[in-house]
């Protein structure tokens, strides 16, 4: 389900201005990415836990930004971790092939590690404790605000499953009338291939007739298809109902909706029947498309 939410602060104390940005897209599962500025990848497990305890499925992009005040010395070289690099440039660059250029300096410094937030690691722990605490609350407040926009989005969902599901019932009842008649039209149809394959001879019996006719009303017998079909629909409703995730039910619950519309189409020897299926297997599809968008 898509989303997006943004939330921002100041410490309080001024010297450090954050922002969180969160975005989510369909998935099957709980993908999810971060990016976290240098000094604050310590916050990754309780940012990880944090989205576990808000959402189920989707791929979701979080993003940590942050600005130090105005006026101070906002970042320093890590020099020893600079000089160990070039040591190894050094060392590299006569086996190097010539059409391999030497490591720049401004190369280097592009290297992560080498340039630092100054007062990306604070000098006590408690004020570590006390910045990581304002920020995972920051985080706790976009959440809260990705998960209402996705329960908006969620609700106007649940109306065009609902009415997809209304489809899908529409369609089986017409199924039914139809499948109520096939015994009779079979007989007909029969009767009327056999008396001009006959004509000139002696006609089929009645009893011979309709022992043909049981074993092809047997073969396109679609009722158990159709019962399974009113099941499913029923259990359908109840998941969405129940407000609770259930999108890979849903997901399992479509397979079950495709399986049954091409076993009634195969079966089917009426060209009306055969339309119906046809119509149920498109609203099937419509369906299992949206249901991607439920978490």
């Amino acid at each position: 389900m898509t989303g997006f939410a943004r939330t921002d602060g100041t410490l309080s104390d001024g010297t450090l201005s954050w922002a969180w940005e969160l975005r989510t897209v369909n998935g099957k599962g709980l993908d999810i990415r971060m990016r976290l500025p240098s000094g604050f990848e310590s916050l990754e497990p309780k940012v990880r836990q944090a989205a576990t305890d808000h959402l189920v499925r989707g791929n979701l992009n979080i993003g940590l930004s942050v600005n130090y005040s105005q006026g101070a010395d906002n970042y320093h070289v890590n020099e020893e971790f600079l000089d160990q690099l070039i040591r190894i440039a050094a060392k590299k660059a006569s086996s190097l092939p010539e059409n391999v250029g030497n490591a720049s300096l401004d190369g280097l410094l592009a290297i992560r590690g080498v340039i630092e937030a100054a007062d990306s690691d604070p000098k006590t722990a408690e004020e570590r404790d006390f910045r990581d605490e304002t920020l995972i609350e920051g985080l706790s407040k976009a959440f809260y605000s990705l998960v209402r926009a996705r329960s908006e989005e969620g609700q106007h969902l649940q109306s065009v499953l609902t009415h997809q599901l209304d489809e899908m019932e529409s369609l089986t009842l017409a199924a039914k009338s139809v499948a109520a008649s096939q015994p009779d039209a079979l007989k007909v149809r029969l009767k009327a291939s056999v008396d001009t394959l006959l004509s000139g001879s002696s006609a089929l019996s009645p009893e011979r007739l309709a022992q043909e006719v049981a074993v092809l009303a047997t073969k396109a017998d679609v009722r158990e298809e159709l019962d399974r079909l009113s099941t499913h629909i029923a259990q359908g409703r109840d998941l969405i109902g129940k407000g609770e995730p259930c999108g890979r039910r849903l997901e399992f619950l479509a397979q079950e909706f495709n399986r049954e519309a091409n076993t009634l189409c195969s079966k089917s020897t009426d060209v009306g029947l055969t339309k119906i299926g046809l119509d149920l297997k498109a609203v099937i599809d419509q369906f299992r498309e949206q249901i991607q968008n439920v978490e």
